[in-house]
């Protein structure tokens, strides 16, 4: 079954979204393997990825801890307490969890030299704030400065856009790509109602570039994955909050 949005599902934004990172990783991998043949290959790269905890973020990736703090919150009294006399309740902490997360990436590489050529970054929540965002506008200029293309997929709402351009800022998501050796920034700003692109994947001269479907690898995890059975489409998204004509437009389709 696939999504019944045109373009990226908000409500795969959430808990879910460490799973949909990995299967549309995996996807973009299986979508341009045979048309890169014989001169290169996809791998998948994995960065390993940690900061403190956020709370607000720990309720969106996390949604069971609110409740087990509740349960266990009406289990706790003080010790020493005869059975049939009321007693406080303990207050239990809010145990918030390291966030670590597995972000994959694809790679395309050159079979001769094994170098690599191009990368394909699907932005996770923890690249687009501090301290981790530094971290990665670096190494993206480092991938640059070393003549490697960089294609950013930002299928997320939520958090600090990678580029600046006031021009972006709006966008519900965001692709770009940044050519090696090239000046310029190649942006498609998205909102909601907005299919995925077919977009361009450079490769070294003189080959020309690969297409990649987004919306094709999107509705083909949702459905693989059965996405749909795991979300309820009669409560809002997660966080952010949808603009008021986003909410309106969003009751059309679900």
């Amino acid at each position: 079954m696939p999504s019944p949005f045109p373009g990226m599902d908000p409500y795969l934004e959430g808990y879910l979204w460490p799973d949909v990172h990995q299967a549309l990783a995996a996807k973009i991998r299986q979508q341009l393997a045979p048309r890169l043949r014989p001169r290169y290959v996809t791998r998948l790269g994995l960065a390993v990825l940690s900061e403190e905890p956020d709370e607000a973020e720990v309720k969106i990736m996390f949604p069971d801890i609110e409740v087990l703090r509740a349960r266990r919150s009406e289990q706790l009294t003080e010790p020493g307490i005869r059975a049939g006399v009321s007693a406080p309740t303990l207050a239990a902490p809010l145990v918030l969890p390291r966030i670590e997360m597995r972000a994959p990436r694809v790679e395309v590489r050159e079979v001769a030299s094994n170098e690599l050529v191009t990368v394909i970054e699907i932005l996770s929540p923890i690249n687009k704030r501090e301290p981790n965002l530094s971290k990665y506008r670096d190494k993206v200029t480092d991938m640059y400065q070393a003549s490697v293309h960089v294609l950013e997929i930002d299928l997320l709402r939520r958090g600090v856009r990678i580029h600046a351009d006031a021009r972006l800022q709006a966008a519900a998501y965001l692709l770009t790509l940044t050519r090696a050796m090239e000046s310029k920034l190649e942006a498609w700003p998205l909102q909601l109602a907005d299919k995925l692109p077919i977009v361009p994947v450079p490769l070294r001269p003189p080959d020309a570039d690969v297409p990649l479907d987004l919306h094709a690898a999107l509705n083909e995890i949702y459905d693989e994955a059965a996405y749909d059975l795991s979300i309820d489409y009669r409560q809002p998204p997660p966080p952010p909050p949808l603009s008021p004509n986003e909410a309106e437009w969003l009751r059309t389709v679900v």
